[in-house]
């Protein structure tokens, strides 16, 4: 899939949850267009997709980070200013996806970790982004929600909760920042064929329970999502911000 309809060349664009499935077709997209990437995961693996980026002739620089704690996303964010002297853009897509267990069920502890990485990790990203983007003349936010932060499964009270979180803190972003020039939207994704979700690909049971729900029929490929983060960092999408963007297959219009 080509994304050269959007022009990022020489934009920096700072990415978390780069080890695979969206965040590295989007890192992979971003670097298709010029962008300069700073790309942070919990995981050395992900020094991958820097490493393939680089490979192709792009720019890209891994941090190893934790979303969860302000001092590594703190870290992350500097190293993109003294890499590049500035942000232009950010996608805020480091998550994490929880054991299916009904609310009783879900250990106190267990609920934190979901809302620490979720929900917290995006607070702290925007934290620390908005200030360098205040300091260069605004930029752009891309935060990952879910299908999930607008309505609900059983069994997902932790994730459904964080992704809901996700949206209202988009919307409450987007409005501190909107005068500024620092356009801040989510997406919405429906299930995609990723790492994180294969256990349920790999259940007959829950495919078929999934495909019923999703009129197109299938999983998205995380190709499919990277467009729209494209999109709505370009300048194509100058007057959106405070919206979320909803990528999945049809599954909440009926």
């Amino acid at each position: 899939m080509t994304h050269a309809a959007h022009n990022f060349e020489n934009k920096v664009v700072l990415i978390t949850g780069v080890r695979s499935g969206i965040g590295q077709a989007t890192a992979l997209a971003f670097a298709e267009c010029g962008a300069k990437l700073v790309l942070g995961d919990i995981s050395d693996e992900a020094s991958g997709t820097a490493a393939t980026i680089t490979g192709l002739g792009g720019e890209a620089v891994f941090v190893k980070t934790d979303v969860s704690q302000a001092d590594s996303v703190k870290a992350l964010v500097e190293t993109a200013i003294e890499t590049h002297g500035r942000i232009d853009g950010a996608f805020n897509n480091a998550g994490l996806l929880p054991r299916t267990a009904s609310l009783a069920e879900i250990d106190p502890d267990e609920f934190d970790h979901t809302i620490a990485v979720d929900l917290r990790g995006v607070f702290l990203c925007m934290k620390y982004e908005t200030a360098e983007m205040l300091k260069t003349g605004g930029g752009t936010i891309v935060n990952t929600a879910s299908v999930a932060g607008l309505v609900a499964d059983p069994g997902m009270a932790s994730y459904v909760a964080a992704k809901h979180g996700v949206i209202g803190l988009t919307k409450a972003a987007a409005l501190d920042y909107a005068t500024h020039n620092i356009r801040i939207n989510a997406i919405a994704p429906g299930l995609v064929a990723t790492p994180m979700t294969q256990r349920w690909l790999d259940d007959p049971q829950v495919t078929q329970q999934l495909m019923e729900n999703s009129p197109i029929g299938r999983a998205a490929k995380p190709e499919e999502i990277a467009g729209t983060v494209l999109h709505l960092s370009s300048d194509a999408a100058s007057f959106i911000t405070g919206q979320t963007f909803v990528v999945d297959g049809g599954q909440t219009a009926h």
